[in-house]
């Protein structure tokens, strides 16, 4: 059977999901989760959660999917046992190091590998599987034919309701970047959702250029369940509880083959951005991207009719007080209202811009819908049967768990117990959500105070919902120490260039901007070891093109983690990129690579407690803040440009350069502002992507000042200070 998962940033959003009918649920606690501006949960309302879940069977996922620093390390393994002695059905992680480590000593914890670990073929399906994981949760990015390869591997996990993130997953540092909050650490401050303007003809005009609409798969989720896959997930744990509500119910239905014109109605008008896509697995659409309108667009109701000086809309839907509508104009928001009154044929709008005739309205709450999603109350069907014999124990049973009283019951010297006061008794259901019925209820004449029928009422009750939600899970702390060869020194230079010839580096790291090049004619006159740089992001057909020019490399440079899958198969050394996120001395003891890049969110103290004779640490140059798999320019091909750089520009004029490659298909990658010029102990890993004469760069990275004066416009990152 499909499952449908939905969010829970709160406990109220958690009983709408249940009432809506979900199979399971994904919260995070107080610390560890992605989304840390969700109310979440301490680990008492957790608890009472999980149980209240548990007794309507649905399963309950804890996220703990953000960066770990080696400081935070043994407070991270704690609480993810904690979580799991608590009741957790999985528990959901980012970093698959952290992940194979908690796995090799508490074997019984399952585990699902999350979104954020970027799993996008079946490299990354398969070390997954290898590394003790249950479930991958797949980037949202996902082509849908190795969707159905991964779901042949591991059980998968398909993002079909929500917003999406404009980076590729686990690859975003604009936040970080360009505002010290780290997405990657639960903190993003979604500048992808600010205005910008990128200087190509039709796209110069500030605009929400890198903004995506809502992801809505609809009744695709057909060909998913076909392709293998067994959990249906909606994002949203920032949102409302009538969101899930309605999302939960649309796609219950949908699966149930129940559904109603109303269904998507009904989501539209608790949240939509964009009017919906279908999403990168079934090809980018129209409505991929939503650059004039940005937050909850609603569903489109009526037009604006001036008249008499009030803003008439026609429509036979009716609305009430409390109703709140966006206006566009020619596709642009112009303003907000409210529901005025009823007039013939339609309603009035209140508001205080200056709205014109042809304004489209579109409601955005629907105070009506709202308490319908919340009044549907979820009761579980318990049957009751009982027995008091005088001389025997009273014994109730509740659909088969079975419960006895605690002392012999006596007959009746005057008036019994007759079977509708028993019924009467088991009917009150005190704190418990049952829907009561009774098999057979039997007994003898027997004498039983008032008092102590609803005592054996209490206890049986408490005792039937103890058996549903009880948890076995006993997980034990384990020792953290981890052999791991510290601060030998790596002198080593590895730069990252667009071609190698005549690179001054021990190692270069040959980025492509075509897949169908000419390697010779990039490597001529290098001497150091060549390396292939590989994106986070390859389709399973692009995996088998990278396979034959691979072999022409002395190893593989990579930000995706399917790659220690494909190093091995290839046989060939690998160099753990910056995209690993390697934070923690886990990470660097259990990564099987030759070379390691540290994450560029540590500090130079925070890399210096993990370095080792193979650590490299972003020193200079450019700070790569995006991986785009979709075409910003909207697939507008017939008029492309077909430039490889161009410039993003935002509200503060600040410039960010957007970088073209191809690996058949146009993929682009998003700079900073400024590059990184930062000290360090460990080996120089300099990135010259945009860089015109890389040499010159090369030649000043260990040099601080010299670093410094030759780039003139710069930031350290986070070399001096802790990311958020």
């Amino acid at each position: 059977m499909s499952e449908i998962l939905a969010p829970a940033g709160d406990r109220n959003s958690a009983v709408a999901a249940v009432n809506a009918g979900a199979n399971a649920i994904y919260l995070g606690l107080k610390e560890y989760s992605a989304r840390s501006s969700a109310e979440n949960f301490d680990y008492e309302n957790f608890e009472e959660i999980s149980k209240y879940c548990h007794a309507f069977g649905v399963k309950v996922y804890v996220a703990m999917n953000t960066l770990v620093k080696n400081g935070e390390l043994e407070d991270f393994i704690t609480s993810a046992v904690k979580a799991w002695n608590k009741g957790a059905d999985a528990i959901i992680i980012s970093d698959i190091f952290v992940g194979k480590f908690l796995k090799e000593h508490c074997p019984e914890i399952v585990l699902h590998l999350s979104t954020q670990a970027g799993v996008c073929n079946a490299y990354g399906a398969k070390l997954a599987k290898e590394y003790g994981f249950d479930r991958v949760i797949l980037a949202r990015e996902t082509a849908f034919d190795d969707i159905v390869e991964i779901a042949k591997i591991i059980e998968t996990e398909v993002f079909v309701q929500g917003a999406l993130c404009t980076c590729f997953s686990g690859q975003c540092y604009l936040s970080s970047f360009a505002g010290g909050n780290s997405g990657n650490r639960g903190k993003c401050k979604q500048p992808c959702r600010k205005k910008y303007s990128i200087d190509r003809e039709g796209f110069e005009d500030s605009a929400y250029r890198l903004s995506l609409s809502d992801l809505s798969v609809g009744e695709s989720v057909e060909r998913l369940i076909e392709a293998g896959v067994a959990s249906f997930k909606i994002e949203g744990r920032m949102r409302r509880p009538e969101y899930v509500s309605a999302a939960v119910k649309y796609y219950r239905n949908l699966l149930d083959k129940s559904g109603n014109e109303g269904d998507l109605s009904n989501v539209k008008r608790t949240f939509n951005r964009g009017n919906y896509t279908k999403g990168l697995a079934f090809g980018q659409d129209k409505s991929f991207i939503s650059s004039q309108v940005q937050g909850h667009i609603g569903e489109f109701v009526s037009v604006i009719k001036v008249e008499n000086g009030k803003f008439v809309c026609q429509s036979r839907q009716k609305f009430i007080q409390g109703d709140g509508f966006k206006i566009l104009r020619g596709g642009e928001e112009v303003g907000g209202a409210s529901f005025l009154c009823d007039v013939k044929g339609g309603f009035a709008l209140s508001t205080k811009a200056r709205l014109k005739n042809g304004d489209k309205v579109f409601v955005t709450t629907d105070t009506a819908l709202n308490d319908r999603l919340l009044s549907t109350e979820r009761k579980l069907p318990v049957k009751v049967a009982i027995k008091l014999f005088a001389g025997n124990n009273a014994e109730v049973s509740i659909n088969g768990v079975k419960f006895c009283g605690d002392k012999p019951l006596e007959s009746a010297q005057n008036r019994p117990l007759s079977v509708e006061e028993i019924k009467n008794a088991f009917r009150k259901i005190d704190k418990y959500l049952f829907d009561v019925s009774f098999g057979a209820v039997e007994t003898d004449r027997v004498f039983m105070p008032a008092s102590e029928l609803n005592a054996l009422r209490r206890n049986a009750y408490k005792n039937f919902y103890e058996s549903l939600t009880e948890n076995f899970h006993k997980a034990n702390a384990f020792d953290l120490t981890i052999s791991q060869k510290i601060s030998c020194k790596n002198t080593k230079i590895a730069a990252i260039c667009t071609s190698l010839c005549n690179l001054n580096a021990d190692i270069g790291i040959l980025k492509l901007s075509n897949f169908n090049t000419d390697i010779a004619a990039l490597t001529t006159n290098f001497n150091g070891e060549k390396y292939l740089f590989l994106p986070p992001y390859l389709t399973g057909k692009e995996v088998e093109e990278v396979k034959k020019i691979a072999p022409l490399f002395d190893g593989i440079y990579s930000d995706g983690l399917y790659s220690v899958a494909l190093a091995k198969e290839l046989n060939l050394p690998l160099f753990a990129g910056t995209g690993f996120n390697i934070s923690n001395r886990v990470d660097v003891a259990i990564c099987n690579a030759k070379y390691i890049a540290l994450s560029k969110e540590l500090t130079l103290s925070e890399a210096d407690g993990i370095t080792a004779d193979n650590t490299f640490y972003l020193t200079a140059g450019d700070i790569k803040v995006m991986d785009l798999i979709y075409c910003p320019f909207e697939r507008k091909c017939a008029t492309c440009d077909k430039r490889e750089n161009y410039t993003l520009t935002d509200e503060n004029s600040r410039k960010f350069p957007i970088r073209r490659y191809k690996t058949g298909a146009c993929r682009f990658e998003l700079y900073n502002c400024a590059p990184v010029a930062a000290a360090t102990h460990t080996g120089a890993l300099v990135d010259c992507t945009l860089q015109k004469e890389p040499n010159k760069l090369i030649a000043v990275c260990k040099d601080n000042k010299l670093l410094r004066d030759y780039l003139k416009n710069y930031t350290r990152g986070h070399s001096e200070q802790s990311v958020f």
